[in-house]
């Protein structure tokens, strides 16, 4: 008798899968793509209407480093940019601080003041590049210096898009680069969604992710439902402040990883789209652009090994397939070179070619969710549901997302998850091939990408620099409008944008908060 096959989330896959696998309420749900609740994909024609953005995560050393590798990306073919900051920047603090030495423009690009974001955005007009940045507790100012930039550049703050990750609830939960505790965190996401929706209003002010959430070790069924309920917490948040849920509903977005057993990721996709709508409908919202569950994907960078590291090209084409097949909107393919170090120019051009095959050889794109109807994946689209509701009634049981997280109980189910996983690569039941199976014994040398030490000496220079040229008086005075603000109550971005404006710093700014707020320990 053959042995029992169970998916990454443990859901028992049977061996042979009939029309009496499917749910019994499938027929008398079965909406076509673009409706309510939109299992099927948001938009009516899907790829055939419009490809994905295709998007390349990079940033690393200065803003004039990163900025060669945004020209380069967008001359082969990038459809969005995608920045990622280095920890400094990430927790709110200087290049010139104590805690930054060592870090600084390593896993991304170091960000001060608005000078370093005019560098990273030289020769790139805002109003025509949807840019993602992936920055939490620090969002807050990385919007501010990027809408001070389109302003310097004169673009219609009307029409600039893109997103901020901002999404705080799992920085605590699986991430760490939180600053502030929880409640001051959920008030500044606020302030953000209701000064988007008047000033910047195509910009995505959220993009509430799972993806960290499966890189610490959850499973897919537990990534969606976190996930989902922590989007719950920012919508029920927006609320109890008076924003409108049919305004800031349709600047929500999600941002999902993609692994390697594709059916059941194809069926996570599908799953979460029709959960949120249900979600968001019961919660009050009435315009179904609100209830609409847009999300950026990007391929799991857990899942790469440096044993065999080109055997990750491999990976990646299958976790693309499966975001496209799942119906994704935007999408960062990882490079081969990953888990050795930043990627070079070469694993990057590959990763993107991986998504351009798919778009344009694959025929995958030619109709929309080319799997519905299959008897496995409805069945597992089904399992996956309601595997996912149960954790969510749980979480609601306690309290919500931001109860479950101060008790622990989010972080302790993904720490089991984790657990669980590794023990099965050890014992053999899982295999990794190249690391527990097929391996060799001698690997070929993967040139990697490294970072000098002395961009630090570089950054704080600038700094010098940039406080004996700027009006003290100016930067003083914005730096206390913003402690006021944070005192009163009132709006913080204003003050903010005013405050880059004039010149403060990531880190200035950060502090002024950490002295109203407190740190999260």
């Amino acid at each position: 008798m053959a042995t029992e096959k169970f998916t990454d989330s443990g859901i028992k896959i049977n061996e042979v899968y009939t029309p009496n696998n499917l749910p019994q309420s499938f027929a008398a749900n079965e909406t076509a793509p673009g409706q309510f609740p939109f299992t099927r994909g948001v938009q009516p024609d899907m790829y055939r209407g419009k490809l994905w953005t295709m998007r390349q995560y990079a940033g690393f050393s200065t803003a004039e480093e990163s900025n060669k590798r945004y020209h380069y990306l967008l001359s082969q073919g990038v459809s969005g940019l995608s920045v990622a900051f280095d920890l400094p920047t990430q927790i709110g603090y200087d290049s010139d601080h104590a805690l930054s030495e060592g870090e600084v423009g390593k896993v991304g690009v170091a960000i001060d003041s608005i000078e370093d974001m005019q560098r990273l955005f030289k020769g790139i007009k805002l109003e025509d590049v949807s840019t993602s940045m992936t920055i939490n507790s620090t969002g807050y100012i990385l919007l501010a210096l990027y809408v001070a930039l389109a302003k310097q550049q004169g673009a219609d703050l009307k029409k600039i898009s893109g997103t901020i990750q901002n999404d705080i609830l799992k920085e605590y939960a699986a991430r760490g680069t939180y600053i502030y505790p929880p409640k001051p965190s959920m008030r500044i996401i606020t302030d953000i969604f209701e000064w988007c929706s008047k000033e910047v209003p195509k910009w995505n002010t959220i993009s509430i992710s799972g993806y960290h959430i499966r890189e610490a070790g959850s499973t897919a069924v537990q990534e969606i439902a976190f996930t989902l309920s922590n989007g719950k917490a920012y919508v029920q948040a927006a609320l109890a402040k008076g924003l409108d849920i049919n305004v800031f509903g349709k600047r929500l977005s999600f941002f999902f990883n993609s692994h390697n057993n594709m059916f059941e990721e194809v069926a996570k996709f599908r799953a979460a789209r029709k959960m949120w709508a249900t979600m968001m409908k019961e919660l009050g919202a009435t315009d179904e652009k609100a209830m609409m569950l847009r999300f950026h994907t990007q391929t799991g960078g857990s899942t790469l090994t440096a044993q065999q590291p080109l055997n990750n090209i491999s990976r990646v084409t299958i976790q693309t397939m499966a975001a496209v097949l799942g119906g994704t909107q935007s999408l960062h393919t990882n490079g081969y070179d990953e888990a050795l170090s930043l990627p070079t120019e070469e694993a990057a051009r590959i990763a993107l070619r991986t998504q351009q095959i798919v778009a344009y050889e694959s025929g995958v794109v030619d109709t929309v969710d080319p799997l519905a109807g299959s008897y496995y994946v409805e069945s597992l689209t089904n399992e996956v549901e309601q595997k996912a509701w149960e954790l969510i009634h749980k979480i609601d049981a306690m309290g919500g997302a931001v109860t479950a997280v101060e008790q622990g109980f989010i972080q302790e189910e993904i720490a089991r998850s984790a657990y669980e996983y590794q023990r099965q690569i050890e014992s053999k039941e899982k295999i990794i091939v190249g690391v527990n199976k097929f391996t060799i014994d001698k690997e070929l040398p993967i040139p990697g990408f490294k970072i000098d030490d002395s961009i630090r000496t570089v950054q704080s220079e600038r700094l010098k620099q940039l406080k004996a040229e700027r009006s003290m008086q100016n930067a003083e005075a914005s730096l206390i409008s913003i402690e006021n603000a944070a005192k009163e109550n009132t709006n913080l971005m204003p003050h903010v944008v005013a405050a880059v404006e004039n010149k403060c710093t990531l880190g200035e700014i950060a502090d002024v908060l950490r002295k109203v707020y407190g740190e999260y320990k």
